[in-house]
């Protein structure tokens, strides 16, 4: 590759992972998407790295997949390999920050989407524009969990894009910051999710992603079982016990 179209920065117990092709709005080509992929799999790999950060290098978060690479491929129905972008499992089980700048268009929209948490600079904007492409979205089913129906519909059949302000309206966004505080602000985010402990918070994840699946009382007996490993944890001790001592809890993830 010409150039590191994947950054990777560590900032404490924080993976801050930066698209970097910048003059091409960030669009998701082959390298992108296998270096994303790289990134994420170190992510979940490594105990100590706790939250990521996404984000995009320029003016724009993600603009989609490279149409002129689709093009000269004369793609017509995606490979299974473009769905898999957190990772090679293309989810991880640590919480992922999506830090918004500028468009946030098709396959970006979906990354967007993926992350658990969005910050999002005052000036961004969501789509899901493959509809103005002769494109789908199978992806966005998720969205029935994350926006009114009325919402997922006007985003699927019109292709035109939310403002930030209107995606925190609906639920889509969790935090307008103005741009030159876009990064400082997700970061803050992430690392307040790093003080927590660690089991718990992934046994928290775990817990959203199952109750959106099933209903009320399976998802209750299914939390028992999830945080049960959590309760038996020697961070279960630590917790109560350096609120008692009161000094700060030093967490093992054991």
């Amino acid at each position: 590759m010409s150039e590191d179209v994947c950054l990777v920065e560590r900032s404490g117990h924080v993976l801050i992972v930066t698209l970097n092709r910048p003059a091409q709005r960030n669009a998701l080509n082959a390298d992108l998407r296998a270096r994303l992929r790289e990134a994420f799999d170190l992510f979940e790999a490594e105990p100590e790295l706790r939250c990521a950060v996404l984000t995009g290098a320029g003016s724009a978060f993600c603009a989609g997949g490279d149409l002129k690479e689709m093009a000269g491929a004369a793609v017509q129905v995606p490979p299974k390999e473009w769905g898999l972008l957190l990772g090679s499992r293309g989810e991880v089980s640590k919480p992922v920050i999506a830090a918004v700048n500028g468009f946030a268009l098709a396959g970006g929209f979906r990354l967007a989407q993926e992350c658990d948490l969005c910050v999002a600079a005052d000036g961004a904007t969501f789509g899901i524009s493959e509809v103005k492409r002769g494109r789908g979205a199978p992806w966005a089913a998720p969205l029935i969990d994350m926006v009114p129906k009325r919402i997922m519909t006007e985003l699927l059949v019109t292709g035109e894009p939310m403002s930030a302000a209107r995606a925190y309206e609906v639920g889509l966004v969790n935090l307008v910051v103005p741009p030159d505080q876009l990064l400082t602000r997700a970061v803050a985010m992430a690392e307040q999710i790093c003080a927590n402990a660690p089991l718990s918070v992934m046994a928290a994840k775990e817990l959203v992603r199952v109750a959106s699946e099933v209903g009320r009382t399976e998802a209750l007996a299914l939390g028992d079982a999830i945080y049960d490993p959590v309760y038996r944890s020697a961070d279960a001790l630590e917790g109560p016990r350096a609120f008692a001592e009161r000094r700060e809890p030093v967490w093992s993830a054991r």
